[in-house]
């Protein structure tokens, strides 16, 4: 088949939609697809390219800069400083790409690459320029739907008032997205069940949870290099509570500070790793600073390549306190690595973490809770043990190769569908 994955947000970004597009993009090649992704140039500028390590046509669209959010890709500058107060941070230099008025490109490329079907990722401007096209031209249509409201209502701290009738819009616009769509796909049941309305009847899209799933080729449980230790300033012999992702403030990150701060009295030789950067990482450092734990926690910014998967290996519980995931893949990555997991009860991460099976689910923004399942982990061998091994059984279940075959087997089928139609 002849591919088309389209998104707004693509690799080297680091969140879930470019991570996911990415291994989508290179699992298809490599069962002998012909792919092609459509995304938004991160220079501004219009080119194809091959990608590094896999092959397949990447498109970047061009783009302009919007400079409310940083990119995902450079590091958060220091906020500014007047009169010795920080300033509120209102504009970023590395601002996020997004390809505008991009339909008269996109004709031209799709023109020339004739797919036969196309995938979509992201509800934005590139989405809206290719289901036109799609339209115009009668290709079928996939969907996919990473997020929740959430994911972009918290970036902008609205007060609560205003918060949930803009949530609802948001969530009847990524209704909406779907329903252009002849298939649909989300990560998770949970994730299913809060964006599509109960009644299913007027939906007639099909929609299917699907996990984004993950490469056990390269996540599994194992010694990490004495050299990363080295690299990264971590002990190689004390306790690591491990977080893996983006660190801006729809993530939670100051509970799961505050949480180690307090674990850190019954288990005074425990480290922190946070792995990853955001907007929020510059008040979660002056928050363990304030704490006097400032050589206990490390904070290793962006990380990517083959250092994240001996990254997971360093640590000896993997803590994530985001109420707004609609899957999770360091989650995922965490449990193949063999991983106890600590998490909270919200979005899909119930689907993943079982309490006393594989780790702790705690309630949200509860931080007794989270540090007293950070602390049970920590002190007892057998219990890690034990929980290590259920993280990777229910981790192998998100093996990508069968998130794959199930997509080939949806393109397939709709294909199938449009031709019996006609």
């Amino acid at each position: 088949m002849k591919i088309v994955i389209s998104t707004d947000i693509y690799y080297p970004m680091i969140n879930g939609v470019a991570v996911f597009s990415r291994n989508l993009a290179a699992g298809l090649k490599k069962r002998g697809h012909k792919v092609m992704v459509l995304a938004p140039s991160i220079d501004g500028k219009f080119k194809v390219e091959k990608d590094e390590e896999y092959g397949f046509t990447v498109v970047r669209l061009k783009s302009r800069k919007i400079h409310v959010y940083p990119d995902q890709i450079n590091k958060v500058p220091e906020a500014k400083k007047l009169a010795g107060l920080k300033l509120p941070k209102v504009y970023y230099k590395n601002g996020l790409n997004v390809s505008l008025n991009c339909y008269k490109t996109i004709k031209r490329v799709l023109d020339d690459f004739q797919p036969d079907i196309i995938h979509d990722q992201t509800p934005g401007p590139v989405a809206l320029a290719v289901f036109r096209y799609a339209k115009k031209n009668d290709i079928p249509l996939v969907s996919t739907d990473h997020a929740y409201p959430d994911n972009l209502t918290q970036q902008l701290k609205l007060p609560r008032a205003a918060k949930k009738p803009i949530n609802s819009m948001m969530n009847k616009y990524f209704v909406s997205f779907l329903k252009r769509s002849e298939y649909a796909t989300m990560p998770t049941e949970q994730a299913v069940a809060d964006l599509i309305p109960q009644k299913r009847k007027p939906f007639k899209v099909p929609v299917e949870a699907l996990s984004n799933g993950i490469d056990l080729s390269r996540f599994a449980k194992g010694k990490a290099n004495p050299e990363i230790y080295e690299e990264y300033n971590i002990p190689k012999t004390k306790p690591i509570v491990l977080y893996v992702g983006r660190v801006d403030p729809e993530k939670s990150l100051d509970i799961l500070m505050s949480a180690f701060i307090k674990a850190h009295d019954s288990i005074p030789d425990a480290h922190l790793v946070v792995v990853g950067d955001g907007t929020a990482r510059p008040k979660l450092e002056a928050q363990i600073e304030k704490a006097g734990l400032g050589s206990n926690a490390h904070f290793l910014g962006r990380v990517i390549g083959d250092n994240l998967p001996q990254l997971y290996r360093t640590g000896t519980v993997f803590a994530i306190t985001s109420k707004t995931e609609t899957q999770s893949i360091v989650l995922m990555e965490a449990m193949a690595s063999g991983l106890p997991c600590v998490a909270v009860d919200a979005g899909a991460i119930h689907e993943l973490v079982k309490t006393n099976k594989n780790g702790y689910l705690c309630e949200a923004d509860d931080i007794d809770a989270v540090a007293s399942s950070l602390v049970k982990i920590l002190a007892d061998k057998d219990r890690r043990a034990r929980m290590s091994d259920e993280s990777i059984k229910r981790a192998a279940k998100h093996d990508i190769s069968h998130t794959l075959t199930r997509m080939e087997e949806i393109y397939q089928q709709v294909l199938d569908n449009r031709a019996r139609s006609i």
